[in-house]
């Protein structure tokens, strides 16, 4: 018998603890514990205070401030009001900001007290605008009303957050994400990777992104289990971490990084239950090394923004380098040709479509956008290149937009990259493709070097037996580190802008 999932998110989220619970929920740096009575107290007056702010079910609550408890209790305080929670980079400049702010139009800003007046003066008074400083003096004063009060009825369809995609091409789209969404994959994610209460998560992720929101405190709050809690990822920190710890989610940024430092070893990890990876590609050489280093396998997954978790490495079983698992469940996908529409066969890569009861409610106020984004039989378009194997297990091969169509020859970048990556003296490399007069588009490389001394041409050499040669970029540049998103991820955008012109003509 299926299982049912809470209507409401909050509901959803807090169903194994008790709210006088006094097991600790988060247990920070400096040896501090927070207990989930004392975190959903702060929500609860967050969302007093939101409604006392006139904030009203349906409005849209944004956030812009560094990670800490109180951006936590924010999201939970927003939903617990009936609000839409909008988290926003805290990277962001106030310029761009203005634009979230004029695309979701929400009730209330809370950010930095350095931003207030900037952003004051780019508003027209619609959005009101308050202080990190403000909302925590509202949150000591604040009366918490009986506890029934909250949350604010919901209906599972209804939108629990907006959170929005990174805009490589266009303006950025909010996605919406319903109440039955978010809890529907927490249920799942739970379940799949065996969490418990007697769990204790390292939450090194920042707090206004999918993995460090939804994914990270959702299961952890779901489970029950405790957070040791960072402001922001540390190597050395996190590793003394590893002896009070049974999981951690990360980035490929984390576990390199860790692996740069000596002590990383088997004894330093043995009281880990496991570790994940996800929100960008980890180098199969990471994964071994690691493997090597701890004698613990990292499980990746798979997620979007849009999506939540699609994929995951089984608990049990193989854990296959470079792929990132079979569907959750619940998740239906197929691979097909962009140019036909039919499934690929195994081993052939296709454009990965998918559905699912996590899937977003579509772009906030782009409803052609979102029905562009939807086959007719109703599945979601990832946008991902993928390829299935004889055991199911799906492999990430880049982005469509990243497929570069040479002199009408489709060449796959993360084919490429794997190659260069092997190539001895090089760290890590990004293949994209730029205008070309001849050839309409050609393939560049950017390569990272661990050697100073391997020359462009030795690079080329490698290539010379190993790809096709018109798989071969037509120009490989060196650069000292190739530009990342917060997550870790390529920005292959910005690599596109900066050479566009390479090939034109002198």
């Amino acid at each position: 018998m299926e299982e049912k999932i809470a209507n409401h998110l909050i509901e959803a989220l807090f169903r194994t603890r008790q709210p006088n619970s006094l097991h600790p929920f988060a247990i920070f740096e400096d040896g501090g514990t927070l207990t989930y009575a004392n975190f959903l107290d702060g929500a609860e007056r967050v969302a007093a205070t939101l409604r006392n702010s006139g904030v009203a079910p349906g409005d849209r609550v944004a956030f812009q401030a560094p990670k800490s408890i109180t951006s936590l209790q924010m999201y939970l305080g927003a939903v617990m009001a009936g609000g839409i929670f909008v988290p926003l980079n805290p990277a962001y400049t106030s310029e761009e900001v203005e634009y979230f702010l004029a695309d979701s139009q929400p009730k209330l800003l809370i950010c930095e007290q350095f931003r207030v007046e900037a952003l004051r003066k780019g508003n027209d008074g619609a959005v009101r605008i308050r202080s990190l400083e403000y909302l925590r003096r509202e949150i000591a004063a604040a009366k918490r009303p009986l506890r029934f009060q909250y949350p604010v009825a919901r209906s599972p369809s209804d939108i629990a957050a907006i959170l929005y995609t990174s805009g490589t091409t266009g303006r950025p789209k909010g996605a919406m994400l319903s109440h039955s969404a978010l809890a529907t994959n927490s249920n799942v994610l739970v379940k799949l990777w065996r969490f418990s209460k007697s769990d204790v998560l390292i939450h090194a992720l920042p707090a206004y992104h999918t993995h460090g929101l939804f994914v990270a405190t959702n299961v952890a709050l779901m489970a029950g289990c405790t957070l040791l809690f960072f402001e922001k990822f540390n190597a050395d920190a996190v590793l003394s971490a590893f002896p009070k710890a049974t999981a951690l989610m990360g980035v490929p940024t984390f576990y390199t990084r860790m692996l740069q430092v000596p002590e990383l070893n088997r004894s330093l990890a043995s009281n880990m239950r496991f570790f994940i990876s996800g929100s960008a590609p980890l180098l199969p050489e990471t994964h071994k090394e690691w493997h090597r280093r701890t004698g613990h396998e990292i499980l990746e997954r798979y997620g979007m923004t849009e999506a939540n978790m699609i994929t995951s490495i089984p608990y049990d079983g193989p854990r296959k380098p470079g792929t990132v698992g079979l569907p959750l469940a619940g998740v239906e996908l197929r691979i097909r040709e962009s140019a036909n529409g039919r499934e690929v066969q195994e081993g052939k890569t296709g454009v990965l479509e998918i559905k699912s009861p996590a899937l977003f409610s579509g772009y906030w106020q782009m409803p052609e956008k979102t029905k562009s984004e939807f086959t007719d039989d109703g599945y979601f378009i990832t946008g991902d290149l993928a390829s299935r194997d004889s055991d199911g297990f799906i492999t990430i091969e880049g982005r469509a937009k990243d497929l570069v169509i040479s002199g009408g020859l489709n060449i796959y970048p993360k084919e490429v990259e794997g190659v260069i990556d092997r190539c001895p003296g090089v760290a890590e490399s990004a293949v994209f493709g730029v205008p070309h007069s001849d050839f309409g588009e050609a393939a560049v490389a950017v390569v990272v070097l661990e050697d100073a001394d391997v020359s462009i041409g030795e690079i080329q050499d490698f290539l010379a037996d190993k790809l096709a040669r018109y798989k071969h970029p037509k120009r490989v540049a060196i650069m000292e580190a190739l530009p990342r998103n917060a997550m870790g991820k390529v920005q292959k955008s910005v690599l596109r802008s900066d050479f566009k012109t390479i090939f034109n003509a002198a």
